[in-house]
This record gives structure tokens, C-alpha cells and sequence, in this order.
């Protein structure tokens, strides 16, 4: 059975000192040990931006999309070959920005993969620009007065669009996080868990000092039931959206995979593809 170590490759992260991506790499790589997976059986695709270059820290197989196009990408893989264990990785900028189109229509499709999103409110990569979950009134290079737009609630879209799983964590609680990616890729369905990542070098405000003070976590909620579809919106709205743990999970909703009539187990490299020639004569009779 493989371990943490199997995950692990010999490049090294060029991430700034203290970045929180560190810890969801980290995160990633022990709930794949966690949950029995081995490294071939795990994928992870990544998007552009600092937290894009995860997919090449992990020994799994790894491809780095193009800006905004993580999702997209992992789910032709889950649906090439549905035995993988399918991660899709990007920031803020990439998930919430470019790529908001994919973000809905993947987490509506519920098809089974785990989405990752490391939110550090700020673009890092660019040497820091608002993005979308920045707050009003933010400074940076580009808005030097102060944003005047409002901060994007990613855990409140997910549930409009009918999301089966999500989470949110923050990158110093390694623990909560690791527990939480693993559920993720135990899910049957679309997992969402989006996970404050503080940038040290650009954002000065949303420190980890700041998320600790202001983070309401489930965990001092004993009672709470994230089976709970309403109950989960009116903490995400009464926390502002700092709010983290598995927020909600419909555990009775079937993925995209099992809802396609005929859609195989194996994937397409284990499947007898070969067709005779009746077949092919047919085919390309429809095209006279």
C-alpha cells in the first residue's frame, strides 16, 4: 500500500516561503495515502496561477491546464477512464474569474471529481491584482483606491448550483484539511472544498493572523447537519462565508458517470474498441 512518501516527488515547489499551497499540496498527497490510493491512481489537474503548478509537485499523473480550463480538462479524464481518482486544483483567479462558466456547469453535471480551489483573494502570480474574492475597498496595483466591487461568495454559488459536497478549510489546519480531501474523494459526485491560502507576499490584509480571528468553524457546532440544504446556506450567510468543515452533503444524488445509459466501468485503454466492417460501412454511409 502506498504512503505519504510514494506521492512525493524530487521537485521542489518555487512557491514563496510561507505560501498556504504548501499545506494543500501536503493535504492532497496524505488523503491520497489515507484513502488506499496508489500514484497511479491518482490525477491531478491544474489551471494557471501560483496554485497551478501543484500538478507537477505530486508523483500522481499531472497536467497543467491552460488559464481557467482545470475543469474541463478532469472531466474528459473521469470520463476517459473513471477508475482514476480525478483532483482538479487551481486559485481564485482561475475557478472564480476565466473559468466561473466551468465551475457551474461542473458542479450542476455532479460528475465525480474533487475541485480544490486554494483562495488567496488576490492575484499572486501577476504580483497582485484584485480578484474576484476580494473585498470591497481592497488595495492593490490595480484598484490603488480601493475596490469597488463585491466579493464573489463561492460556497454560496456551489449550493445555488446544486452542488452534493462542500467544504471549506484554511492551509494552517492541516488536519481538518487532509480529512476533508479525502471525504472529497470518497464522494460520489462533485466535491467542491475551497481552502484560504493566504498569499504572504501580496496580501497584507488576509493574513493568517486575520483568518485565524475571523474563521467559524463547524467544529464548535456540534449540533449542525450538513445534510441540511437550508441550514448550510444560512451559516454560509451569517459567517460572511468564512465558515469551515463539510458544510453540506447530498449523499443521494447519483454522479454524472452512473446517470449515462451505457457508460462502462473500465476505462477506454482496458475496452475493445475495434469495430467490423459492417459497422464501419454503416458509419460512413451516414455521411454520404
Amino acid at each position: 500500500m502506498a504512503t505519504l512518501k510514494d506521492f512525493r516527488n524530487n521537485i521542489k515547489p518555487n512557491w514563496c516561503p510561507g505560501c498556504g499551497d504548501f499545506s494543500v499540496q501536503a493535504a492532497i498527497q496524505r488523503a491520497a495515502a489515507n484513502v488506499g490510493l496508489e500514484p497511479e491512481q491518482l490525477a491531478v489537474v491544474s489551471g494557471i496561477g501560483c496554485s497551478g503548478r501543484i500538478s507537477g509537485y505530486i508523483n500522481a499523473y499531472g497536467l497543467h491546464g491552460v488559464h481557467g480550463r482545470s475543469l474541463p480538462i478532469a472531466q474528459g479524464l473521469k470520463m476517459a477512464n473513471r477508475e482514476l481518482t480525478v483532483v482538479a486544483a487551481g486559485g481564485d483567479g482561475d475557478g472564480f474569474a476565466i473559468g466561473m462558466g466551468h465551475t457551474v456547469h461542473a458542479i450542476r453535471r455532479n460528475i465525480n471529481i474533487t475541485y480544490i480551489v486554494m483562495d488567496n483573494q488576490i492575484y499572486g502570480l501577476t504580483k497582485g491584482q484584485t480578484s474576484p474574492r476580494s473585498a470591497e475597498g481592497f488595495k492593490t496595483k490595480s484598484t490603488p483606491s480601493g475596490s469597488i466591487e463585491s466579493a464573489l461568495s463561492p460556497l454560496e454559488v456551489a449550493l445555488a448550483a446544486g452542488a452534493t459536497f462542500i467544504a471549506q478549510s484554511f492551509s494552517s489546519n492541516l488536519k481538518q484539511l487532509t480529512a476533508l480531501i479525502e471525504e472529497g474523494m470518497k464522494h460520489e459526485g462533485f466535491s467542491f472544498i475551497n481552502v484560504f491560502s493566504p498569499c504572504v507576499t501580496f496580501n497584507k490584509v488576509n493574513t493568517y493572523e486575520w483568518f485565524k480571528d475571523n474563521i467559524v468553524d463547524l467544529e464548535e457546532t456540534p449540533d449542525y447537519d450538513a445534510s441540511n440544504r437550508v441550514a448550510a446556506m444560512t451559516k454560509i450567510m451569517e459567517t460572511k462565508s468564512l465558515v469551515t468543515g463539510l458544510i453540506y452533503q447530498d449523499k443521494s444524488k447519483k454522479s454524472y458517470e452512473d446517470m449515462v445509459t451505457g457508460f462502462k466501468p473500465e476505462g477506454l485503454a482496458k475496452q475493445n474498441i475495434q469495430i467490423t466492417e459492417q459497422e464501419f460501412e454503416k458509419l460512413v454511409a451516414e455521411f454520404k
